[in-house]
């Protein structure tokens, strides 16, 4: 069902969005490559110091690459729902507006053949609006709670949950790793705030130029060859154009740029 949410929602006129929440990040020093100058090598404290954990609550439009994220040092419902709501109404105040002439039947299978066969299947409002969203994120308890889901139905958001074991099918992991590994990659982080600082100054670098992401492609290709037999990082989102990668001072430092002789 979430593979043909991918492919025809924009057929149907409908928006589809992603949601997740990434991390914990701890603010302790980060794998990957780094730059320091020659003779100054980087020094990290010879204790384990916690310094604390920091979150990413993400929003993602495949369709146009655009993420919405907010850094967060705890991703309760008491924090997670205020917020997906602030910016799910915003969302939905740049839609068309929904079909007028559609009949109280026609907007009810609209949200019933969302539920073709699912064996546990939430039950819907008497009196339903037009169908506006697609909303795909994980099924945790607290994305099912009655007044979440009714909300949800209220505005015309359709939410479709990630089996046990498939948060692979959500394109918001894709862009999460992306995010993660340019602003924490190599670097030492002192607190919370400031891992924040990063990953939302990453997003809004992203959201200059953001990259599309559509279902299907080589990567989801292997991930149905390596289901069984190994995990396999990131959802089965590809593009179709190659994402441009900002050379770091070490690959500039590494290359060979100048003449000697």
């Amino acid at each position: 069902m979430i593979e043909d949410a991918y492919h025809l929602c924009a057929s149907l006129g409908l928006a589809l969005w992603n949601q997740d929440e990434a991390g914990p990040y701890q603010a302790i020093p980060q794998p990957g490559s780094h730059w320091s100058p020659c003779g100054e090598p980087v020094q990290y404290p010879h204790e384990y110091i916690r310094g604390g954990t920091a979150k990413l609550l993400t929003l993602f439009h495949p369709a146009t690459g655009k993420v919405r994220v907010k850094g967060v040092e705890s991703a309760t419902n008491a924090v997670l729902h205020p917020w997906l709501k602030e910016q799910l109404e915003q969302i939905l105040a740049g839609l068309p507006p929904p079909r007028a002439d559609l009949s109280p039947e026609a907007i009810r299978s609209q949200w019933e053949c969302w539920q073709e066969g699912l064996t546990r299947s939430f039950t819907l409002l008497h009196e339903l609006p037009p169908l506006r969203m697609l909303l795909i994120w994980d099924n945790l308890s607290g994305h099912k709670s009655a007044e979440m889901r009714c909300w949800l139905m209220e505005h015309g958001i359709m939410p479709l949950y990630t089996p046990l074991g498939g948060s692979w099918l959500n394109m918001a992991e894709s862009i999460q790793r992306i995010l993660t590994r340019r602003a924490l990659s190599g670097q030492h982080p002192k607190s919370p705030p400031e891992i924040i600082q990063w990953l939302e100054a990453t997003a809004r670098a992203w959201n200059r130029d953001p990259t599309p992401f559509e279902w299907g492609g080589a990567r989801w290709r292997r991930r149905l060859r390596a289901r069984y037999r190994h995990r396999l990082g990131g959802s089965g989102a590809c593009t179709r154009k190659p994402l441009r990668r900002r050379s770091t001072v070490l690959q500039h430092w590494r290359s060979t740029c100048q003449l000697t002789h």
